[in-house]
């Protein structure tokens, strides 16, 4: 993958690539209102407060938007693939990419329950992407 597509980590968002890389999903939650958030900053979209920890998410989600991009891009090849949002079981929502499981309507099911997995494209990022949990 080229890297002018893959994001930068920053001081604020260390947390959460050191957690990719350790194959860990970490999100923030604040102290004072108990709201999870991502993407990561240092308060609270809630309420404003600035005690925040860090903890490490269930990894577990559902489908919750999708659209099937069917225009080549160097990095992700010549195949259609989904640009989705889910929900995580903690509340936020996330950006992400659906992989193990077709790149159609019929298979990408809102709703369906999903599982991280990670997958490392440079020395320093490592992608969280989502898989459909098999029954």
């Amino acid at each position: 993958m080229s890297s002018q597509f893959l994001p930068v980590p920053t001081p604020e968002t260390s947390h959460f690539w050191e957690g990719c890389a350790s194959n860990e999903l970490r999100l923030q939650r604040c102290q004072s209102c108990q709201e999870s958030y991502f993407p990561p900053r240092p308060f609270c979209p809630k309420c404003g407060g600035r005690e925040v920890e860090v903890f490490t998410a269930s990894g577990n989600a559902i489908l919750w938007s999708y659209v099937i991009n069917h225009l080549a891009r160097a990095d992700m090849g010549t195949e259609p693939y989904a640009i989705a949002v889910v929900k995580l079981e903690e509340g936020p929502t996330m950006m992400t990419n659906i992989v193990d499981c077709p790149q159609t309507p019929e298979a990408l099911q809102l709703d369906m329950p999903l599982r991280v997995t990670f997958a490392k494209r440079s020395d320093n990022v490592v992608l969280p992407l989502f898989t459909p949990v098999r029954s």
